[in-house]
């Protein structure tokens, strides 16, 4: 039973294990040196990011710092207000008579995100939009967490008060067992 195997040429294929070994050895080498790349360029990246100063856009700070100074700006003529000073700055409401009469949170979106509800009273002569809250989430024990800050580009007329619903304030630490919810600013409608 002499199956001829000489004849098929088994020779050939006797160095093909090592050169495969070879080249899956060389594979995996310049694989790990890219992979030490991209994470040395990833590390870079972020620490220049930290680095860069914080623009206006992202800081609500230096936007009510902004508001402030022009709404505290002299004018030439105190009796004749400029159009363009008011053109630049919107009637903020006046938030003493605005208040959160009651207000409920819960976890949706897989336990990640704050849901928000609350009603909001306007006992002003004039109605109100545009409306900011803060909510700060506590631990059990009262320690803080975090603030999440959202605007309402909803209306609530004078004199009355408008409940809103499930508002989602943003991403919520797993941790979170209590939330305070107040207001920031609003604006004359």
């Amino acid at each position: 039973m002499n199956a001829r195997l000489d004849r098929i040429g088994v020779r050939r294929f006797a160095g093909t294990g090592e050169r495969l070994a070879r080249a899956v050895t060389i594979a995996s080498v310049s694989f790990g040196r890219s992979l030490l790349w991209l994470l040395a360029a990833i590390i870079l990246g972020c620490g220049v990011w930290m680095l860069l100063p914080l623009s206006k856009g992202n800081s609500a700070e230096s936007v009510k710092a902004e508001l402030a100074a022009v709404e505290t700006a002299p004018s030439a003529d105190p009796a004749a207000p400029s159009a363009a000073s008011e053109a630049q700055v919107p009637a903020m409401a006046e938030l003493g008579r605005l208040r959160i009469s009651s207000q409920t949170w819960r976890r949706g979106g897989l336990g990640s995100k704050a849901l928000v509800t609350f009603t909001l009273r306007n006992d002003n002569d004039y109605a109100v939009k545009d409306i900011e809250i803060v909510c700060a989430f506590a631990r059990r024990d009262g320690s803080h967490l975090t603030d999440r800050s959202r605007v309402l580009a909803d209306s609530v007329a004078l004199k009355s008060r408008k409940t809103f619903a499930r508002i989602p304030v943003g991403f919520v630490n797993v941790n979170a067992d209590q939330a305070k919810c107040s207001l920031v600013a609003a604006r004359r409608a």
